[in-house]
């Protein structure tokens, strides 16, 4: 079954999400996979390639006119996503983000209609929300993406960020934000070459899975000796 088929509206993700048992992501070397794009595997973008946000606006974490950019591309469904944002991220956040050095620019890139409703959800929050509604997401996510009603698991999450079980229904039908999520994830793909997460580009070179803190130091670092 191809996953790219399965999200079709926003009805669609909600009964797909209801329905559960739609979990295909394959894990590999620290990363996990999804359907390649059309732009092939590339080891550096442009920043100002990458500067474009999509329909719904990026999500930035840090200060705006940082010397660093961090472009992260995740699944909310993804396991190695979690770890990095549970292990390495703080220490990332200490060193670098809350001292102004990079900022870290946080875009979608579901695998699966679980992922996407997740995703959705974090879009409809207030936006000084969404960060901990993620961190939350990531940190239960054995809870609630891995259990065979993950649509209960998703909404319970939802419901500390102030959601209703009416505006959780509503957010899950809105094609607006349905639409601006694949929008991402569909421009990273066939024009960046992302084909699994996490995937990060730090001033425009390419990070590829949940390496060693080490080397992301190296290659902020780096990018701070450039700048």
């Amino acid at each position: 079954m191809d996953r790219r088929n399965l999200i079709i509206g926003g009805a669609a993700v909600a009964a797909a999400v209801a329905a559960g048992g739609w979990y295909f992501t394959q894990m590999y070397g620290g990363q996990s996979q999804a359907p390649s794009g059309d732009g092939g595997e590339r080891d550096y973008i442009p920043p100002e390639e990458l500067a474009t946000a999509g329909p719904l606006g990026d999500m930035v974490m840090g200060d705006a006119n940082a010397p660093v950019t961090i472009v992260e591309y995740a699944s909310l469904t993804c396991g190695h996503c979690a770890a990095f944002h549970k292990d390495k991220l703080p220490t990332l956040k200490s060193e670098y983000i809350d001292t102004g050095k990079a900022k870290l620019v946080f875009r979608e890139f579901p695998f699966d209609p679980v992922a996407t409703a997740a995703f959705m959800v974090a879009r409809c929050a207030d936006k000084d929300r969404y960060f901990p509604l993620v961190s939350a997401l990531f940190e239960l996510q054995k809870v609630w993406a891995f259990s065979e009603k993950p649509v209960e698991g998703l909404q319970k999450v939802a419901q500390q960020a102030g959601f209703t079980q009416e505006s959780f229904g509503a957010c899950l039908q809105n094609q607006a934000v349905l639409d601006g999520v694949n929008a991402v994830k569909d421009r990273a793909s066939k024009q960046f070459g992302v084909s699994s997460t996490p995937t990060f580009f730090v001033n425009g070179n390419i990070v590829r899975g949940n390496v060693p803190i080490e080397e992301f130091r190296e290659k902020i670092d780096s990018a701070l000796a450039a700048s």
